[in-house]
């Protein structure tokens, strides 16, 4: 790797090319921002992107992983801390210029992740959230570990499931995507590769021995012989299925089924706080759901209507709208505080419930605030 690559790298990520036999490499990326769960920011963002995008076009790159420094986390989600300060100190400014080059950018990462034409592998050990999820989902090669608490809890803070989640939460089985997005109930490993989020189960200990294999391998000219080459190591080094835990969606699949068949979302909301059954995961799922924005669920039930037929790029295109509108309006502000920086998880959500939003209101989160779409070049 040259200097000059050194010199710009973050000090939350670091980027290098490990040589490999035959003159290919392995390009790594490794968020390092241990303190904050690898929550992403704007300058994180622009460093993955970057790599990804030079290494597209380097045709010595035979692989890509993306990995975390630590165990306990892979990413934990966008730095909501900062974009929250962003908004507070430009009230009413739509769009809000720091929100919209935030998520304008991860957004245009996490389609790049999805549509790239190489082998990319995300280690998906430890906690995944939001904008983690966001980096996992598109990847061609997605592990998950013993370790792996996946969930997308945007509810608590008054945004929605984005980052592609109205992408991969409609293409969950049955209506699982629908609860996992209302309620932010976590997932493991097994929920994981039951709802389509991984492909490989290995244990959170064999990471290094894994990208030592990987540095190893013969890597070929063409990106098709690599993907294969890249799922013989990985099912290589397949953990038994003995370790994976109980699977909540799977377990809990007809119960789900059943609390979201209704067919309008304050009939959904209505089943799922009447649940009173035993199983603990369902209970913690209905009570976030109680304490969550309804702006958020309302969201989330019309972003599901309203992508059913999109195109991956036209999802992120809309979810951009909404994105900046959400910064716009009171609840993410104030979610944020409640969860984040008071800390006293007392968040007073306008509007109160979902009685009081209107379609009217509800139409605004869907208003585009240009007049040439910032992600048009998209497809």
């Amino acid at each position: 790797m040259d200097k000059s690559m050194v010199d710009t790298l973050l000090d939350t990520v670091n980027v290098e090319e490990r040589a490999c036999p035959g003159g290919m490499k392995l390009g790594v990326i490794t968020l390092d921002a241990p303190k904050s769960l690898h929550a992403l920011s704007l300058d994180m963002i622009r460093a993955i992107d970057g790599a990804l995008l030079r290494w597209a076009g380097d045709e010595a790159i035979a692989c890509v992983v993306l990995q975390s420094s630590t165990d306990k986390a892979f990413c934990a989600g966008g730095d909501v801390r900062s974009l929250r300060a962003a908004v507070v100190e430009q009230p009413g400014v739509v769009p809000n210029p720091l929100a919209l080059a935030f998520f304008e950018e991860e957004y245009r990462l996490d389609h790049r992740i999805h549509t790239y034409a190489k082998p990319l592998l995300v280690w998906g050990g430890g906690i995944v959230m939001g904008g983690g999820l966001g980096l996992l989902a598109g990847a061609s090669h997605r592990v998950v570990t013993e370790s792996t608490r996946i969930a997308m809890p945007e509810i608590t803070i008054g945004l929605f499931p984005d980052v592609g989640g109205s992408w991969f939460l409609g293409r969950m089985p049955g209506r699982s995507g629908l609860f996992l997005g209302l309620t932010g109930a976590p997932m493991n490993a097994a929920d994981a590769l039951f709802a389509g989020l991984g492909d490989y189960f290995l244990q959170q200990e064999e990471r290094a021995m894994v990208l030592e294999a990987l540095t190893l391998a013969q890597w070929q000219a063409t990106p098709q012989a690599n993907h294969q080459q890249l799922d013989r190591l990985l099912r290589g080094f397949s953990a038994p299925a003995s370790l994976l835990p109980v699977s909540e969606v799977r377990t809990n699949f007809d119960a789900i089924a059943a609390l979201t068949q209704a067919p309008t979302l304050p009939e959904v909301v209505a089943a799922i706080a009447a649940y009173d059954g035993d199983v603990a995961w369902l209970q913690k799922a209905a009570h976030s759901l109680a304490k969550g924005a309804p702006t958020s669920a309302a969201l989330v039930w019309a972003m599901r209507e309203r992508t059913r037929h999109l195109s991956l790029a036209q999802v992120f295109q809309l979810e951009l709208i909404v994105a900046v509108q959400c910064c716009a309006h009171p609840d993410f502000a104030e979610g944020v505080r409640a969860l984040l920086i008071d800390k006293d998880n007392a968040p007073h959500w306008l509007p109160a419930s979902l009685e009081a939003i209107s379609a009217t209101y509800l139409d605004d989160y869907f208003a585009a605030p240009w007049t040439q779409h910032p992600l048009a070049d998209l497809h």
